[in-house]
């Protein structure tokens, strides 16, 4: 085991490993890249970096989550002297421009490099970008840049979920100080191969990276999605490739032993007797969990003494202190203690009055305090920000953790609490201030009144979400409160990708504040844990019950397996045989994914979109799986999906896009919860037996019999996405001309007049628009692949668009060749029907949202395209422009400001004695600008 290696830099390490040739990188996919072929890629990517200006010093972003990808170009970027910042899209592509307009300031305008799909996703912010591709120059003979230990060699951000990120410094000195201090502390030589499964753009990765080259040692490498998919993943790839080594936050030992107690046995095949070390970090490990795991995966040989707790950040190169005695100490506590410092850091414990109450040099006081860190692998400060990184340090030049712990008298480590405004959850730091700022826009929300932070339920694997709100009008009002909830989950979900675990709606006092007003979390958590706030759970618990009805018992093995399934993808612990999945929380995305696992657990090879959307509830759907036989062709078709059927308003009907499919109305459908009834229109054709509609007139004729038959007379509201709008107007002129009141006709974003925009489209460019839509494709290829494809026969260019969508995109959709084809037939024929479609005749008045069009400015689209519809109206028309683009207008990143705005359009022409009630309190909620000038 060594306990340095002859490199004071990274180079020199990077040189040093590559002597070896048969020691290098294995990718989960197979490919395998020696030490010495990295150092080859790298050289090249280093010219490559030299030839586009780039100088000693200058910093590069990296856009890159495939490990395969990001690594030769880290080193490229070590070689040119230059400094790698990882960095990966947030979870709310709304916030991408924010950040990198942040980082150009701060960075002082970087070069963005990201692979060929990422490179067409970044918006332009004025930053100089260039793919991966184009930085594989020829390694021409030549000197490279000789840094220094103390030479900056790379920048982390602190959160890739706010736009304001700070940028931790980590020196060549920094990082082999913290690889020096880790090998020593768990005893790593060159056989312990790791695996690493953390993203690129987090510390872990480039720890788990920098490690085994330092030890001399083989080293795996997958992506996250490869775990989040199937936790027991992780043990296989553990057991195939022999690793000793690896890491994981807490909560995936959860998902595992969830996993394996739905199993029979433990796969035979796993063989974990390998195994000498995982780290378990980034959130606070849980001992009743580790227990059994370890417990259940002992037959397959793991060792009792395999869990090594452990305690990093950024600012420390990652993992620091480590527990080597956690099998014999601490397996009955509730959570274990992190541990003693690897070589070279020290801790200290401080009051609130600043004063050191211990340390690992005096340990003595067992008192909780603020931790603070000093070492050689602690980062100097924050990139060209002195002021954080003025508060990041004591005057005496210790670093500021943010967490509350103590030290025992062997001088052990154990944290008790966070005096920092952040959530930790599946060992990702989500930051309080960043959801605030989105939930605070809710119409339903007070103002200033809303609060994220973080709770532990006693046997939880990881913390939890918790939201507490003021209602924003009468708090006695359980229609109100409970669409409010349902706005917050909705937002929260799509703005940070999970479900809160509790939403208090709670009262002004209740918000604790400190003298100079600020939300002081830690007491609201308090407060939680201790009881304090029980009436605000049993409350929210109420409202909902209100809405969804008592909890009913699933009944049979269908019931039963199924209610197991929507609780596993909604992660809650039990789901009603009779709550509609959609009211229960789930999103788009969440029915794919239910859609796989019922497929799966049923062993049916497809299950209709159309079932899940129209059977929402577990019974429901239990009786169309059982009945699925005798339900197929035209017979069974049914164009009217309801996704939301709570509220006593007038129900919308909004009409399918292009491509025919409604997926794209749920997010948005939460959002009427308690006020109106949402329904979408789908269109004939996507399963097994359905033709497709003959004309134009048909579609009109079927839609407007379905609408009919939920809501047999006026009046209406009806709308229309894209190519939908014309179909919403076709149907609100059928309805008048029966005698009916239209009071709501919606166009989103598009003009009259379709038959010349139909006609210019192609097979060609309908499979791509679909592969687009899809996420099969990025937009940065569509000019390539439209010259590609139109010189094959329709078959190869269907064959090629699936060839080249990503694996993981696939399996999430359900999607295959045979798939794809039929849905590009289907979105063909609706092509092909709106070719001779004119319009005439004309309605009351329509409310047009328009947004960035797909060709031109947003001014020409206005005033050229979408001002035509005066001419089929017989009132004045309002024209109220939205965020987004034609294609991302209801998209996660957009709904929440889309929906305020369509609400608002809604409450004003069907509820016209509600709205003068409220008067103006709904103004200004989105981004607005209505514009009735005719």
């Amino acid at each position: 085991m060594p306990d340095h290696i002859p490199a004071s830099t990274l180079p020199q390490l990077l040189e040093h490993a590559a002597r070896d040739t048969s020691r290098g990188v294995t990718f989960a996919g197979g490919s395998f890249l020696s030490y010495a072929d990295l150092r080859e890629s790298a050289r090249r990517i280093s010219r490559g970096l030299h030839d586009q200006g780039t100088s000693q010093g200058d910093r590069v972003l990296i856009v890159a989550g495939d490990p395969e990808d990001f690594f030769p170009v880290f080193w490229g970027c070590v070689l040119a002297g230059v400094v790698p910042c990882p960095i990966a899209p947030p979870a709310d592509p709304a916030r991408w421009r924010a950040q990198l307009e942040h980082l150009r300031t701060l960075l002082g305008d970087p070069l963005i490099v990201a692979s060929k799909g990422a490179h067409g996703d970044l918006p332009d912010v004025g930053l100089r970008g260039v793919t991966i591709e184009e930085l594989h120059a020829p390694d021409e003979p030549g000197r490279l840049p000789a840094p220094a230990p103390e030479d900056l060699a790379l920048l982390m951000l602190t959160s890739g979920s706010t736009g304001s990120s700070k940028a931790v410094k980590l020196t060549h000195a920094n990082l082999l100080a913290a690889q020096a201090g880790k090998a020593g502390a768990l005893e790593l030589g060159p056989e312990d191969t790791s695996l690493n499964w953390i993203s690129t753009d987090h510390i872990a990765a480039i720890e788990a990276h920098l490690l085994p080259m330092f030890n001399g040692a083989n080293q795996v490498m997958t992506v996250p999605a490869t775990i989040m998919a199937d936790p027991v993943e992780l043990l296989r790839l553990l057991s195939a490739h022999r690793v000793r080594v690896t890491f994981t936050p807490n909560f995936l030992f959860g998902q595992i032993n969830q996993a394996l107690a739905q199993r029979p046995d433990v796969p035979e095949e796993l063989d974990l007797s390998a195994v000498r070390h995982i780290i378990s970090g980034g959130e606070a490990t849980v001992t009743a969990t580790v227990r059994q795991f370890l417990s259940t995966l002992s037959r397959s040989g793991l060792r009792g003494d395999v869990i090594v707790p452990a305690f990093g950040m950024t600012e420390t190169c990652a993992g620091s202190i480590f527990s080597r005695d956690f099998a014999t100490r601490d397996l009955g506590t509730e959570f274990p203690s992190l541990g003693h410092p690897v070589r070279g850091l020290r801790i200290r414990i401080a009051g609130g009055d600043g004063a050191v109450l211990s340390s690992t040099d005096r340990p003595g006081s067992t008192a909780s305090g603020e931790v603070q860190l000093r070492g050689p692998m602690v980062t100097g400060g924050y990139f060209g920000d002195d002021r954080a990184t003025g508060a990041a340090f004591t005057p005496d030049g210790w670093f500021r953790t943010g967490d509350l712990g103590r030290l025992d008298p062997e001088g052990r480590l154990t944290l008790v609490g966070r005096t920092k405004d952040s959530i930790i959850v599946n060992g990702v730091n989500y930051y309080s201030h960043d959801l605030e700022a989105v939930l605070d826009e809710l119409d339903g929300v007070r103002r200033g009144q809303i609060a994220a932070f973080p709770t532990r339920p006693e046997g939880a694997d990881s913390e939890q979400l918790a939201i507490a709100f003021v209602p924003a009008g009468d708090s006695t009002d359980d229609t109100a409160v409970y669409r409010t909830i349902v706005a917050i989950r909705s937002s929260t979900v799509m703005h940070w990708g999970f479900r809160p675990q509790l939403i208090l709606p709670v009262t002004e006092a209740q918000i604790p504040r400190g003298n100079l007003g600020k939300i002081q979390r830690q007491r609201l958590r308090e407060a939680v844990e201790a009881g304090g706030l029980d009436p605000a759970i049993h409350r929210s618990q109420e409202v909902s019950r209100r809405f969804l009805g008592s909890h009913v018992a699933p009944e049979g093995d269908e019931e039963k397996t199924l209610a197991d399934l929507y609780a596993r993808v909604l992660n809650t612990e039990r789901v009603s045989a009779t709550a509609s999945f959609f009211d229960l929380g789930g999103t788009s995305l969440d029915v794919l994914r239910l859609r796989i696992e019922i497929q799966a657990a049923f062993g049916i090879e497809d299950v209709p979109m159309a079932t899940l959307l129209q059977a929402p509830t577990v019974r429901a759907l239990a009786q169309r799986l059982s009945a699925r036989q005798s339900a197929e062709g035209d017979l069974a078709y049914d164009p009217l999906v309801p996704l939301q059927v709570t509220g006593d308003g007038t129900p919308l009907f909004c009409v399918h896009p292009g491509l025919g499919e409604v997926l794209v109305f749920v997010n948005l459908a939460k959002y009427f919860t308690g006020e109106r009834p949402f329904y979408a229109l789908r269109a004939r054709g996507f399963g097994q037996g359905e033709t497709h509609f003959a004309s134009f007139a048909e579609m009109v004729s079927t839609y407007v019999e379905a609408i009919r038959r939920v809501q047999p007379s006026g009046p209406y509201a009806v709308a229309g996405y894209s190519y939908g709008a014309a179909v919403a107007f076709e149907i609100a002129k059928r309805l008048e001309a029966d005698g009916d009141e239209v009071r709501f006709v919606g166009v989103f974003n598009l003009p009259p007049r379709i038959s010349d925009r139909m006609n210019e489209i192609t097979f060609t460019d309908g499979a791509i628009n679909l592969a687009l839509f899809l996420e099969l494709v990025s937009p940065a290829d569509i000019e390539e692949l439209a010259a590609t494809l139109r010189a094959l026969p329709e078959a190869d260019q269907l064959a090629q668009l699936i060839d080249r969508a990503p694996r993981r995109r696939l399996d999430e959709l359900g999607l295959d060749l045979e798939r794809f084809t039929a849905w590009v037939h289907l979105a063909q024929s609706m092509v092909h029907l709106g070719r001779t479609y004119e319009p005439s005749g004309s309605v009351g008045d329509v409310k047009v949202f328009y947004c960035t069009p797909l060709r031109g400015t947003k001014e020409e689209w206005l005033n050229d395209q979408l001002r035509h519809w005066d001419d089929f109206t017989r009132g004045t028309n309002t024209y109220i422009e939205v965020d987004g683009e034609h294609y991302t207008l209801m998209s996660p990143q957009h709904v929440q400001t889309f929906q305020a705005t369509l609400r608002q359009q809604l409450a004003r022409a069907l509820d016209t004695e509600r709205t003068e009630a409220e008067g103006d309190d709904t103004a200004g909620v989105g981004t607005v600008r209505a514009d009735a000038d005719r």
